[in-house]
């Protein structure tokens, strides 16, 4: 089925780059579609999977990868895509398109799962904004349900035909059964009567073409009469219709041919509902497809956590974390615990080609094939096994020599399969090429080998393409050291164990290691001593010089690595150190602030017992009662400067009893000063005026004035919002401590109030309870609160409040 008709949906991509098929066969990429194709739910999906090919243009990559990683976060949020199996049914579209054409029952049953998805995906995806990519391919699925309703009252899942399709049939259905109950009862009354029975091979009652039988033994027949429709393969019995439930039966055939005209009639009456409307259900069947194919790339992502990749025109390529995925899925069947060495490399700008060298098995040609299959996947619009920082370059054709083309029937050998091949890679690489060549100069002289290879990679520098090639070949190495724009790299190597390590390592060339490997491998010890006197003396030092340098290289890398970790180490203490100086100043503020609460209280204490001593001297002594008054103005005088400091040292909530109607104080809930309107002592709070309204705040609300006016505040306390944004009306308290969270709620209370608003939702979330009832017991009583309850259903239930103002 074509998608071309539905352009700028990203449905179809006819612009396919020009990477050949034999590229992507050495790169096993049609194995890996095989893979992802697993995860499909149709047929028709796992054929698209299958045709996936790199794309061209860079926006037709990126909306693939943005539609795919809109399904990894549906997934990841718990709400993957409704999508279930379903037939493909195009050639059923086929078959109806012309007209009378009538679908079977099962052709049509086909229909009912395609149609059922699109009404799920719809109401899944009607009201949601975060996922605008996807929301703009299934823009094209309106649904069918008139047409789904009369398939599912008409067909079943086996693609048999309902009695709810019509009243007709299933009137005539309720007839034949009732005739077919007549004619059974009439059967089983002669099978038991004496005088037939025995005749009868067997007292059972069966059906043969349609008539209803009984088995009478073939010597006895002509003593039932009837009309033998049957005879048993042994020859012994015959299958006889008697001649008393003939005129039933005749009956009975005309009400199946009754009923069978009546299916035929419901088939040709659903088949025309749906070529009708075929334009349509090919369009959103396409849809559907498309969805099911982003779903399993999405699936197949998600089982090896990858990542959406960057796509670059600068032709630079940078691979962060890399593992080849099909090594990954072969190591995670075994179950061993192993898992894929990352592999991290750079390649563009100045640098264009890197020939990468070490030991045999050591995972050289593992590496450029993962960079290869990791780039098509990328083109392809897919997610890579690596991480999301991995940048690939916009190429459009990746040239690749890699293994043992010989072939007899071509009469070529290796090297001139290699050499074919490396002629035709020099031929079409280009600024937007990649290029992979494993085992550069070998299958011949070790000498001429390395002269070609060294002058293959010098034109192929030149053309600007990417290279990543492998060798032996020690020549090479000098020639890429020497030359502007190359780079040596290798596959690291325990030179202990004699075991390959698989990281690779930029900037410094590898051995090959032939005779330790020969060696551990049980090679005699004299053919090993005299290859290395046959080796030469320049080549033996030259080998250790390398591994001295990677001795040393290893040296500096594990102190740089210790570095780290002091430095680290450091940066934890230092922020541990800041966390306590936190802690400290905050636990400074919390007793200066309570010293000055306990101040307070004596104060008040010691005011009332003056009080009362001042009335005692009132009633005994008037002159004596003056003097009193004089000094306890003294020492009020005295207690207010001490208050004031204390005041100015922990900036405490000023006592109620200093405070009268008129004063203005610091509301730190509002974040600004306002006059006091009325004081409730015996609730311990004060009434406000907060530009044209009063609001009521607890005393522990309270500062003394700063300067600070409703109309030069920049930040509102409570939010961190500016001034002219709008008050939110919803507060989220999950997961806050009681405390925080009452203290958060007084000054969104008064905000809210402020603001205007009606009703306010709190969410506190279920967990224990302790902290839904905490808040809901400060909202009890509370002046602003004129009512509360509990959530319904679609406001989140008991983990929220709703709150009514006053």
């Amino acid at each position: 089925m074509s998608t071309d008709f539905l352009p700028g949906t990203g449905l179809s991509f006819p612009d396919k780059s020009g990477i050949a098929e034999s590229s992507l066969r050495l790169l096993e990429f049609d194995r890996l579609l095989a893979h992802i194709s697993s995860f499909a739910h149709s047929d028709a999906s796992r054929h698209a999977l299958l045709d996936l090919r790199p794309l061209r243009r860079k926006e037709d990559i990126e909306k693939r990868l943005g539609h795919v990683a809109e399904m990894l976060l549906l997934s990841q949020k718990g709400e993957p895509l409704k999508l279930f199996s379903f037939p493909d049914i195009a050639p059923f579209m086929t078959k109806v398109r012309p007209e009378g054409a009538v679908l079977e029952g099962f052709e049509l049953s086909g229909f009912i799962p395609v149609l059922q998805m699109i009404a799920e995906i719809l109401l899944q995806t009607e009201e949601r904004g975060d996922i605008p990519r996807l929301r703009e391919v299934i823009a094209f699925l309106t649904g069918f349900p008139d047409l789904l309703g009369a398939l599912e009252r008409s067909i079943d899942s086996e693609g048999g035909i309902l009695d709810s399709a019509s009243f007709a049939l299933s009137e005539i259905r309720g007839r034949i059964r009732k005739l077919e109950g007549r004619i059974q009862r009439k059967l089983e009354e002669m099978v038991r009567d004496e005088s037939v029975s025995v005749f009868l091979q067997d007292t059972f009652i069966t059906n043969r073409s349609g008539r209803w039988v009984i088995p009478v033994r073939m010597d006895s027949k002509g003593q039932v009469p009837g009309v033998v429709h049957d005879v048993s393969k042994s020859g012994e019995t015959a299958f006889v219709e008697p001649l008393h439930i003939i005129h039933l039966s005749n009956e009975l055939e005309n009400l199946m041919a009754e009923q069978r005209a009546e299916e035929i009639r419901i088939l040709r009456k659903l088949s025309a509902g749906i070529r009708e409307a075929a334009e349509l259900i090919e369009i959103q069947y396409t849809v559907i497809v498309y969805l099911d194919t982003l779903n399993s790339v999405a699936r197949f992502a998600d089982s090896l956590q990858m990542q959406i990749p960057r796509i670059n025109e600068s032709g630079s390529i940078n691979l962060v974390n890399a593992r080849h995925p099909l090594l990954d899925l072969s190591l995670r069947k075994t179950d061993s615990g192993r898992r894929v060495v990352p592999l991290d490399v750079e390649l563009g700008g100045g640098n264009t080609v890197m020939v990468i060298t070490g030991s045999n098995a050591g995972g050289k040609t593992i590496a450029i094939k993962t960079i290869g299959l990791l780039l098509a996947m990328a083109l392809s619009g897919m997610p890579v096994p690596a991480d999301s920082s991995s940048d690939f370059p916009l190429v459009r054709s990746l040239l690749i020599d890699i293994g043992d083309e010989q072939s007899i029937e071509s009469n070529l050998s290796t090297f001139s399969a290699h050499v074919t091949n490396i002629s035709k890679i020099l031929r079409e690489a280009d600024a937007r090429a990649l290029v992979l060549i494993d085992e550069l100069g070998t299958g011949t002289d070790p000498d001429e080998g390395a002269a070609l290879a060294c002058a293959v990679l010098k034109e192929l520098k030149s053309s600007d393409a990417l290279v990543f090639a492998t060798t032996h070949l020690t020549d090479i190495k000098g020639f890429v050291h020497r030359t502007e724009g190359m780079l040596n790299a290798s596959m690291e190597f325990d030179q202990e164990t004699l075991t390959p390590l698989y990281r690779l390592r930029v900037g410094e060339p590898g051995q090959s290691h032939a005779l330790e490997i020969a060696r551990k491998y049980g090679l005699p010890e004299s053919i090993i001593d005299s290859a290395k006197a046959m080796l030469g003396g320049i080549k033996v030092e030259f080998d250790n010089l390398i591994a001295d340098l990677n001795d040393k290289r290893g040296q500096y890398e594990r102190g740089l690595e210790d570095l780290r970790k002091q430095r680290d180490e450091a940066e934890a203490g230092n922020r541990r150190l800041e966390t306590l100086l936190a802690e400290a100043e905050a636990r400074r503020e919390e007793l200066l602030a309570k010293a000055y609460q306990d101040a307070s209280d004596v104060v008040m204490r010691v005011k009332r017992e003056m009080y009362a001593l001042l009335e005692e001297a009132k009633r005994k002594e008037r002159e004596k009662s003056r003097e009193a008054l004089k000094q306890a103005g003294r020492i009020q005088e005295e207690v207010d400067r001490k208050l004031k400091e204390l005041r100015k040292e922990g900036d405490g909530a000023p006592s109620l009893d200093e405070l009268e109607e008129g004063d203005v104080v610091f509301v730190q809930s509002l974040g600004y000063d306002a006059p006091i309107v009325d004081i409730n002592l015996k609730h311990n709070r004060v009434k406000v005026r907060a530009g044209n309204m009063e609001v009521e705040v607890p005393a522990s609300d309270l500062r003394v004035k700063r300067g600070k006016k409703a109309e030069a505040r920049k930040e509102d306390s409570y939010t961190g919002r500016h001034a002219e944004e709008a008050v939110p009306s919803r507060m989220n308290l999950v997961g806050v401590r009681v405390d925080d969270a009452l203290s958060r709620l007084e000054p969104f209370l008064n905000h809210a109030s402020l603001a205007g608003l009606n009703e306010i939702t709190i969410i506190h979330g279920m967990g224990t309870g302790i902290l839904s009832k905490a808040v809901r017991e400060h909202l009890q009583g509370h002046p602003l609160v004129k009512r509360f309850r509990s959530g319904e259903p679609q406001e989140g239930g008991s983990g929220v409040t709703v709150v009514t103002l006053v």
